[in-house]
């Protein structure tokens, strides 16, 4: 496990006109394929020694990496700093954050939840609870980010999702998913044990607090109504934004500010 020197790391991150010290975590594992997994981590800075943060996980989409994130929403370390909260991004590998049953060797389910978590708490100044931590994503991220909170609601509390997949069944034949879950036709219970709308179904409410949204343009918006009117007709408290938008890094780099400053608020109202 190697770590950027933090004199380094805080020099490069005041080059990009970000405020919070910026590190590059190599993990190394043998649940997901091509170990080591690297991690950008941010965390505050200009806080007294001893000070401990909640955490926000910031999941990305198809075809991006552990550096998405930082590129579609530059100001990332400024809002670390503004809210006082350590931001973690893994590297999602195309993997729709699950345990693949097609593909054993890929189980980034098993190595976000049972390694990175642990790891992050062992090696920056997180509180290291579930109602002091959030995991959210855009698309691909978005999706994982609801089937880990769902799924691990010992770990994450808080859950957001922006423009996300929330119901795979609408799209076997995208985004290789039928390469980690199998062909749908022939796999399909599998698949509706990974849907969104299942877990959903076993939600109680005040389990989760929830936030997504999706605009109006996007390919995923009827899946994200879907979910809405889901969780209103079952009483499951959640927000709910549907705004002017596509699948865009403008719409992604605007919506995540309402998402943190949600967690935020939840972080606080956490006893």
């Amino acid at each position: 496990m190697k770590r950027m020197p933090l004199l380094l790391a805080a020099l490069l991150v005041s080059l990009m006109g970000m405020a919070a010290v910026k590190t590059i975590e190599k993990i190394n594992t043998t649940l997901v394929p091509n170990s080591p997994m690297e991690v950008t981590v941010l965390v505050p800075e200009g806080y007294e020694p001893g000070t401990q943060f909640p955490t926000v996980y910031l999941l990305n989409g198809y075809d991006g990496n552990h550096t998405s994130w930082s590129s579609t929403q530059p100001d990332l370390g400024k809002l670390a700093d503004q809210y006082g909260m350590v931001i973690v991004m893994p590297d999602g590998r195309d993997s729709w954050y699950w345990d693949s049953p097609a593909h054993p060797e890929m189980k980034m389910e098993s190595f976000i939840t049972t390694e990175l978590v642990p790891y992050i708490d062992s090696n920056f100044p997180t509180l290291p609870s579930a109602d002091k931590r959030a995991i959210t994503g855009l698309s691909m991220g978005g999706q994982g980010a609801m089937y880990l909170a769902m799924r691990h609601p010992d770990l994450f509390k808080n859950v957001g999702s922006t423009s996300g997949g929330l119901d795979i069944r609408a799209f076997p034949k995208n985004w290789k998913m039928a390469n980690w879950l199998g062909d749908a036709a022939t796999n399909q219970d599998v698949w509706e044990e990974h849907a969104i709308p299942t877990l959903a179904a076993q939600l109680q409410p005040g389990q989760l607090n929830i936030i997504f949204d999706c605009g109006v343009d996007d390919f995923f918006a009827g899946v994200n109504n879907a979910l809405h009117e889901q969780l209103v007709a079952a009483g499951i408290p959640h927000d709910y934004i549907s705004r002017p938008g596509a699948h865009t890094h403008p719409y992604w780099r605007n919506a995540i500010l309402y998402q943190l400053l949600y967690f935020n608020q939840a972080f606080n109202n956490s006893k």
